[in-house]
């Protein structure tokens, strides 16, 4: 998919299939020509937002120096993200306009609770005899997918993302009561968390779709890359226990989000329907709400707030 985005977002571009309609007659030149300008105007004003170029937060977390107790701190802070996010895939899916897009808002979701995506014609546990540490690494075959469907999925408890964040907070002295709900969240962590409900679950559709597009971009754009670099150093340098499957498999697998939130893009653009207005308004206002969290971390980190 050409207009997938990985690491450090280049450009999008007019992705095959709509090429293919093209050639077929079922788009015309100047549509295919509005939308490319319209690719145009989404790499503006949402690739090119500051929280995708330039998060200083995780730039440093990169680095791997956080403390035990600024790890604690943001573990608890994402675990708050985290499981609060459910509440806005669950909005997502409810709101849904199409039943196409409420299959890929369920997608997300049930994968979210622990049915893993079972690849057609692969076995859930082909590769069991991975290592211990290739399992934490890559993922264990038995628990995770990063390709497929949940749809024949198998539900496990263990593959909920949340218990596999469980574990990393363990790994730093939290447990399961520590982690995870609002009481815990910072008022920007909070803020985030509202503003995706509010923006990624809409019930207009058009917000919605600017959202989701703006949130799923996000996710690419390389900020797990980061962040997976920073926990490696850690776990190498004094806490070797630490388990790191979760930040470990979402950096591979949210590229498939993007992908299928581009080809989403692609069918709403030439609805008559469409609002371009409002697709702009719900993707920048979801961008700051992120870039609120983030930056709240990172003032955190300065001025040594650890809640």
């Amino acid at each position: 998919m050409t207009a997938t985005l990985t690491a450090h977002p280049t450009a999008l571009t007019v992705s095959s299939r709509i090429v293919e309609k093209l050639q077929h007659g079922e788009l015309s030149p100047e549509q295919v020509e509005d939308f490319r300008h319209f690719l145009g105007e989404v790499d503006r004003y949402f690739l090119q937002h500051r929280i995708i170029k330039n998060n200083e937060y995780t730039r440093w977390f990169q680095q791997g120096s956080a403390t035990d107790q600024e790890l604690r701190h943001f573990i608890r802070q994402f675990s708050v993200f985290s499981n609060q996010f459910l509440v806005a895939a669950l909005l997502k899916v409810i709101n849904s306009p199409t039943i196409e897009q409420s299959r890929a808002g369920r997608e997300i979701l049930m994968n979210e609770l622990g049915v893993i995506y079972r690849k057609p014609g692969s076995a859930v546990g082909a590769r069991a005899n991975l290592s211990d540490t290739d399992k934490d690494r890559e993922g264990d075959p038995d628990l995770v997918s990063t390709e497929g469907t949940v749809d024949g999925g198998v539900c496990r408890f263990r593959a909920a993302h949340f218990e596999w964040l469980t574990g990393v907070a363990e790994g730093v002295g939290l447990k399961y009561q520590d982690i995870g709900k609002r009481r815990h969240g910072r008022p920007s962590t909070l803020h985030f968390c509202d503003e995706l409900a509010r923006l990624y679950g809409s019930e207009d559709a058009q917000i919605a779709e600017g959202a989701s597009f703006a949130v799923e971009n996000w996710a690419a754009a390389g900020f797990w890359q980061e962040l997976e670099d920073g926990l490696l150093k850690i776990q190498k340098a004094r806490l070797p226990h630490l388990k790191l499957a979760f930040f470990t498999w979402h950096n591979r697998v949210e590229g498939q989000h993007a992908g299928h939130t581009m080809e989403e893009l692609e069918e709403v653009y030439f609805d008559p329907d469409f609002d371009k207005q409002k697709f702009f308004q719900g993707g920048r206002e979801v961008l700051e709400a992120i870039a609120a969290f983030w930056e709240g971390l990172e003032k955190d980190r300065v001025k040594k707030i650890y809640q």
